[in-house]
C-alpha cells in the first residue's frame, strides 16, 4: 500500500492529475481544475467551477495558477499549451 493511499487529498495538497487542455467554447473539461499552467504566455478565458465567466490576463509560462475552472473558452484565450492540474 502506498503512502498516498493512506492520505486524504484536499484542495491544499498538490495536484494528482495533469491533462492537456484544448480551449472549447461548448465543452466542459473532463474534470474541474485545481490549477493550470500555460506553455505560451497570454490570456485565458474560462468558466469557473462556480459559473463565473472571466479572463485571466497575461498568464506566464512556468507559473502554476490556482483556479477552479470547469471550461476553458476558445474565445478570448490567447495562451497556448495549457495544462490542467486536478
Amino acid at each position: 500500500m502506498s503512502l498516498e493511499q493512506n492520505q486524504v487529498r484536499g484542495l491544499s495538497s498538490p495536484p494528482s492529475f495533469a491533462f492537456q487542455i484544448v480551449p472549447d467554447d461548448a465543452a466542459d473539461l473532463p474534470k474541474p481544475t485545481r490549477g493550470l499552467m500555460v506553455g505560451t504566455a497570454g490570456d485565458v478565458a474560462m468558466i469557473t467551477l462556480a459559473g463565473d465567466t472571466i479572463v485571466l490576463p497575461g498568464l506566464l509560462p512556468g507559473v502554476q495558477y490556482a483556479i477552479r475552472a470547469r471550461r476553458i473558452l476558445a474565445t478570448g484565450t490567447l495562451a497556448a499549451n495549457i495544462v490542467g492540474l486536478a
